[in-house]
């Protein structure tokens, strides 16, 4: 059915027969539900019909058991579809620590690719099977959305924010990527190809690349060629908050709020560093906005997240 019927892909990743198990239970309630309360209405419509003008129905006083019951009924089916959902959302949400990152920015009307080793693909993915993927995703135009319906994942990619999205491919093929929000005259056009290989087939593909040094190395050479080395030193002589070892941990604001610093607040630190001040520091660090692409912060960030203070 899955070859012949395109509504149903086939589950190729290691989430997509739960995702399919939750939707075909909600949809055989709703169905069973749509089915039961149509029967009883032409059921009681029949039975009860008023069969000459002058007869006046029955005053009917109602059945406390009756009405427990058909309480009670759909909230417990609603608490499953609930809490079953939500064990699924939070797997779905956060990717295992071993996961290999790779980069996707989308533009009209394309999606750009950029695998750890440097190795770049236009609206192409190929990734290996049997090994977590976390993609993180830009945009540097307007909204998008990065669907993969075999795998059964999808997320935005937003101007402006960083979103993540992970799968484990479980099986050898090629599946379609779709842009699945609405986003200029060529959206439908928006397409790609998941191409799920071998781990030695991928580390082959991988070998016979062409590659301009991966994202942290290209990171490292922006951060010295935009002068950020200048004021983000090692030590507490620069002008800017010490990187080192910065990311994932919690920063101390000027107003006096903590956040964490994740790939979007590094993202806006260098895109608007004067929404979020540090404390301690003064709110001299210029915007970079229109001066960087996408790309190059995705690789800036992979860079600071690789910082660490000496030991």
């Amino acid at each position: 059915m899955q070859s012949t019927f395109p509504l149903f892909p086939q589950a190729a990743s290691s989430v997509a027969s739960e995702v399919d198990l939750l939707y075909f239970f909600i949809l055989a309630v709703s169905a069973f539900f749509a089915i039961l309360v149509s029967a009883l209405v032409v059921f009681f419509a029949v039975k009860y019909r008023r069969r000459h003008p002058d007869e006046v129905g029955h005053d009917i006083h109602g059945s406390i058991a009756l009405e427990l019951l058909w309480c009670v009924i759909p909230f417990v089916l609603a608490m499953v579809m609930f809490f079953w959902g939500a064990s699924l959302y939070f797997t779905l949400a956060r990717p295992p620590a071993d996961a290999m990152d790779i980069f996707v920015v989308g533009k009209q009307w394309m999606w750009k690719v950029q695998h750890p080793s440097g190795v770049r693909e236009i609206n192409e993915l190929h990734v290996p099977i049997g090994r977590p993927v976390r993609i993180t995703l830009g945009s540097e135009d307007v909204l998008h959305d990065y669907y993969i319906p075999a795998f059964r994942v999808k997320m935005d990619a937003v101007p402006g924010k960083l979103t993540t999205m992970w799968f484990t491919a479980t099986k050898v093929g090629t599946y379609h990527i779709f842009c699945a929000e609405y986003c200029g005259t060529q959206h439908s056009g928006m397409i790609g190809q998941v191409i799920a290989m071998e781990p030695q087939d991928y580390e082959a593909w991988i070998g016979g690349g062409r590659t301009t040094g991966t994202a942290v190395e290209n990171g490292e050479r922006l951060f010295t060629t935009m002068a950020c080395i200048t004021c983000h030193k090692t030590d507490t002589s620069g002008r800017g908050p010490i990187l080192s070892d910065v990311f994932g941990s919690t920063v101390d604001l000027q107003d006096g709020r903590q956040v964490v610093a994740d790939e979007n607040y590094l993202r806006e630190s260098i895109m608007n560093p004067q929404a979020k001040v540090v404390r301690e520091f003064q709110p001299i660090m210029p915007t970079f906005q229109g001066t960087l692409s996408e790309e190059n912060l995705l690789q800036l960030i992979a860079y600071i997240k690789t910082l660490k203070a000496p030991q």
